[in-house]
């Protein structure tokens, strides 16, 4: 769309941004999506999975439920190539921080003069409890930087100042999936519990067997409650993280079996959440999820409060609890202050210091017109923007001179040169290749990441146990 045109197309009631959300797994795509549909209101929207490890199932995206009319697997090249001849208003980059800079690199080197580009936009897919500088200097040149809260914000800002860089960029949003109906306490105490199990954290089987087997001890001490275990995926498939040691596997190992009312669930985590009572999880996401919604969420601390567990994230919530506390009845509560702070200020059920039912309500009112508004920042910046005839050049912080030993090793990765152009070779046109061909090449790489997934998850584990004989 020409730079003139562009105001005047917006201005029309009945003509929506050309938005491209670019992910690389399936709960960036979830993020990445639902972000471009706060920022814009029924946008053109076109979905890409970046090829890799990760690259989300039919299954895992059928389970986030976020759908569009089309979605395509692309190389970064490609991607690169698809926005510099389809003009697309608004790109979201939901993707890892070293890919988020390569194509960073890729629209400079497109565009290294000011131009009538794309705007870019990045961010976290939910809680920042690791790698804080690494992955916010790997976003640095994206024109909006979202943080998901008040607190990542501040730490975000501080990042780019603390290295000398624009922190310009950064805005203050809200997880774009905190939603879902309030809370209603059924009676007393919980009917359902939910153990919402992360990929990668804890890491050991010994700590992963541990969280499993405490679970299925609670349903046995509770026999009036459900408890279901919340998978991420089946074994064979990634989600954002890894996962070496699959529950699955783990559930057929708890001595005297899972309990009749303790089962593996897949899903959608908001239909989970529906008809939760109490939510329990290491570090998850799902707990700001829960805690939105107002459900008793549990952030276990059986295995310690330690940054490698990212719990630490949860100190001051008032969620910090055992598998034994929660054996004995307890049922924490989110501490209004805290939430506020992490951008939970959409609570729906009871919060915390209310005075009486009017006060309950209207606090529920104001965090309920705060939650539909925690997207107005990063519009009024976006529209600001896209107002503009002409962008200026992505200016990331690394560059050749920043840091000559990191970058160039990031862009290779995605199959670009220092310089952010393809190599040679990167950008397969495949329109002229016959449907058998295209079809032989997406099984061929679907059968690479199987024999990928099967190293990660059966013989490197393997291997590390040989290893400590």
């Amino acid at each position: 769309m020409p730079a003139s045109n562009r105001a005047a197309s917006r201005s029309h009631p009945r003509t929506a941004l050309r938005v491209a959300v670019l992910a690389d797994s399936d709960t960036r795509w979830k993020w990445g999506a639902l972000t471009a549909r706060r920022l814009a209101k029924e946008p053109h929207l076109t979905g890409f999975l970046l090829r890799g490890r990760a690259t989300p199932t039919a299954r895992q995206l059928g389970e986030v439920g976020v759908r569009v009319e089309r979605l395509s697997e692309v190389t970064c090249a490609q991607f690169l190539a698809e926005i510099e001849r389809e003009k697309y208003d608004v790109v979201v980059l939901a993707l890892v921080g070293g890919a988020v800079q390569a194509v960073l690199h890729g629209v400079r080197a497109l565009w290294p003069e000011p131009a009538d580009r794309p705007v870019l936009v990045t961010g976290y897919v939910g809680v920042v409890y690791e790698k804080l500088a690494d992955g916010l200097l790997l976003r640095h040149g994206a024109d909006l930087v979202l943080a998901n809260s008040r607190y990542d914000a501040g730490r975000f800002r501080a990042v780019y100042e603390g290295v000398g860089a624009d922190a310009g960029a950064v805005t203050e949003t809200a997880l774009p999936f905190l939603d879902g109906a309030a809370y209603e306490k059924a009676g007393a105490g919980a009917h359902t519990v939910v153990f919402a199990v992360q990929p990668s954290v804890p890491e050991s089987r010994a700590d992963r067997a541990y969280l499993l087997e405490r679970a299925a001890r609670h349903a046995r001490l509770h026999p009036e409650r459900e408890v279901l275990i919340k998978l991420r995926s089946r074994p064979g498939e990634h989600t954002t993280h890894l996962e070496e040691q699959p529950y699955q596997r783990l559930a057929e190992r708890v001595p005297g079996g899972l309990p009749a009312n303790c089962r593996l669930v897949y899903g959608n985590m908001g239909e989970v959440l529906d008809g939760t009572d109490l939510l329990v999880t290491v570090s998850s996401t799902a707990a700001l999820e829960s805690l939105h919604r107002g459900i008793p969420t549990a952030v276990l601390t059986d295995l310690g409060i330690r940054e490698v567990l990212g719990n630490h994230h949860f100190l001051g919530s008032g969620c910090l609890a055992s598998w034994d506390q929660l054996d004995a009845g307890l049922l924490p509560q989110g501490d209004a202050e805290w939430l506020a702070d992490q951008g939970v200020i959409g609570a729906q059920g009871s919060v915390k210091g209310s005075a009486d039912a009017d006060a309950d309500a209207d606090a529920d009112a104001d965090a309920d017109a705060d939650a539909a508004d925690s997207f107005a920042a990063a519009r009024a910046r976006l529209g600001e923007l896209l107002d503009r005839p002409v962008l200026p050049a992505v200016a990331p912080y690394y560059t050749q001179v920043t840091a000559p030993g990191y970058l160039p090793g990031i862009l290779a990765r995605h199959h670009l040169a220092p310089d952010g152009t393809p190599l040679p070779g990167a950008v397969r046109e495949s329109g002229g290749e016959s449907r058998l061909r295209r079809r032989l090449r997406s099984h061929l790489r679907e059968a690479a990441r199987g024999a990928y997934r099967h190293g990660v998850q059966r013989v490197a584990p393997v291997i590390r146990r040989m290893g400590e004989l």
